[in-house]
């Protein structure tokens, strides 16, 4: 438990996640003075003074102070806890002070109010001491998103479709997923309800143009060809595709793709298709619980192509176990012989001490230098496939904080993507854990409509997740 003392102002946020740079992972509680056990952040304002100090077991261990400037009261009390604990702990930090998950905004704001994108570059590293790679990185996507939203009606409507089920759960996994050893007899319960739910939704979108459609998970291709061929030509019999720019079907794991699936997704429509190796080493691939092998990875790739398949994806994961620079280097080799049309870049979270420590441990301090490592290897060999990066977001609770990065080839950017992670258009979710996202045009506010994460739950209740929908829209 982190303690948080505000004295003399209200803004919790601002000072919760500079805490949250450097001691992710923890419990945050508000309190009225400073704790005679664990660990107490204060934060005070003094008239024109912003102070940060540190206690633990009441005791003062550092303090910062910063004057309140033209960027204002929360800026000033966030960049002195800020400073304070990086002086303290020493922790790299490449994103600075920016705590947001979505660094591109923050660049397209800048851009609207007029600002170049090298001038947007500049405030960027000026007012959140960003590094120069990390502003330069968000000013590529904020620019590839603004060419990407102009093809994205404002007021039409995205679909996502989940599928909550997986063959087995990965080590790293935080996704709400069902295996199917024990759920196989309730996927044809789940695809009736799915395909109720839709039918409702296919109602609410009539008069609104569909620009892209997402079935993700889970697993997608976890289904039967049978079950993904009956869910998927009763999307079509329900919603029109005619105008749509995009209709995506995550395969995701080679062990759960086959031939005949993959003939299913493209005679039903889907032009752009995922699979998702992680990692190019067999070894990993066991170490993760992944049920399937490198060569597996290539066979179905070459059979997505035979079957028609122009524009893949393939997901990647920096920082699984016992991976370093040489694993990174040789998945990408891999992967560049394939050529895949767009490339998705994960980081695994790097986790810390639960406690501030006078110094940072060295193991996590190289952790996070290895993964920016590993990030400069991946990138390197997306620009050699002849990618760019376009969509980005930032992990939360993790040491450094590293950005997710989305690669494509020229006008193989996917639409979806960029929609969710900009939050510029209604997204309509079906499925167990699926939020719809309503966006008002006008207002720029958007109301979300959650349904039940448990899948037991959804097949049971799918008239109250329906009368949630008809009443939130």
């Amino acid at each position: 438990m982190i303690y948080i003392y505000l004295d003399g102002h209200d803004k919790m946020n601002d000072i919760q996640t500079a805490v949250q740079i450097f001691m992710p992972n923890e419990k945050y509680k508000p309190v009225e003075g400073i704790q005679d056990e664990g660990m107490t952040v204060r934060s005070r304002l003094d008239g024109g003074s912003a102070m940060a100090e540190l206690y633990e077991n009441g005791v003062l261990l550092c303090s910062k102070a910063e004057t309140v400037g033209e960027n204002g009261v929360g800026y000033a009390l966030k960049s002195a806890v800020y400073h304070m604990l990086k002086a303290r702990t020493g922790q790299y930090t490449p994103w600075g002070m920016m705590t947001g998950i979505r660094p591109a905004k923050k660049i397209n704001t800048y851009i609207d109010e007029g600002l170049t994108a090298e001038e947007s570059v500049n405030r960027l590293i000026e007012t959140y001491e960003t590094t120069r790679p990390k502003a330069e990185l968000a000013a590529k996507v904020a620019v590839a998103e603004r060419e990407i939203l102009k093809k994205a009606d404002k007021d039409g409507i995205s679909l996502y479709v989940g599928i909550p089920f997986c063959p087995s759960r990965c080590l790293y996994c935080s996704f709400t997923s069902y295996p199917l050893s024990k759920y196989s007899g309730k996927v044809d319960g789940y695809i009736t309800a799915l395909l109720k739910e839709l039918r409702f939704l296919g109602e609410k979108a009539k008069g609104k143009r569909l620009d892209s459609v997402y079935i993700g998970g889970g697993t997608p291709t976890s289904l039967t060809a049978e079950q993904l061929d009956r869910l998927m030509t009763g999307m079509a019999d329900i919603f029109d595709f005619s105008n749509i720019l995009e209709y995506t079907v995550e395969a995701g794991r080679p062990d759960t793709i086959t031939a005949e699936k993959l003939k299913v997704i493209k005679k039903n429509g889907a032009d752009r298709i995922s699979i998702n190796p992680q990692t190019m080493n067999d070894k990993t691939l066991r170490l993760i619980g992944r049920e399937h092998t490198v060569e597996d990875i290539k066979r179905v790739y070459a059979e997505a192509r035979e079957a028609g398949h122009d524009n893949i994806n393939m997901d990647l994961i920096l920082g699984l176990p016992e991976e370093g620079e040489a694993e990174a280097a040789y998945t990408m080799e891999e992967i560049k012989k394939l050529s895949p049309e767009n490339l998705t870049v994960h980081t695994l979270a790097v986790k810390r001490a639960s406690r501030l420590k006078e110094k940072l441990g060295e193991y996590d301090l190289a952790k996070a230098m290895l993964m920016e490592k590993m990030l400069d290897i991946s990138s390197k060999g997306a620009v050699d496939m002849g990618l760019s990066p376009y969509y980005m977001y930032r992990q939360k609770n993790m040491l450094g904080s590293f950005e997710n990065v989305g690669y494509a080839k020229k006008g193989f950017e996917s639409v979806y993507n960029v929609v969710i992670m900009e939050e510029t258009q209604s997204i309509f979710a079906a499925g167990a854990g699926a939020s719809t996202k309503l966006f008002d045009s006008a207002s720029g506010r958007i109301d979300r409509i959650f349904n039940v994460k448990n899948v037991d739950e959804y097949i049971e209740r799918i008239d109250e997740m329906i009368d949630r929908k008809r009443k939130g829209m």
